[in-house]
């Protein structure tokens, strides 16, 4: 499953270093943050979705602690 959030990050340099850590999850397919659209796209196992989604934004925040995501 894929899904597009919106997000809040502070610099593209952080965008890639979170980027880079949620790729490195367990069930993450893929991962996007895009600092200039202020984007978070994350691919992952659809049975685990959520969890991994939490996850994500768990390890976001622990690199850069102004990491947010808007979850609907």
């Amino acid at each position: 499953m894929k899904k597009k959030f919106n997000c809040e990050i502070d610099c593209a340099n952080c965008a890639a270093k979170v980027e880079e850590a949620v790729k490195k999850i367990d069930g993450v397919k893929d991962a996007k943050v895009n600092f200039m659209t202020q984007k978070f796209t994350l691919d992952a196992d659809d049975d685990r979705f959520d969890a991994i989604l939490a996850e994500a934004v768990e390890t976001g925040k622990k690199i850069e602690p102004d990491f947010s995501v808007e979850v609907p």
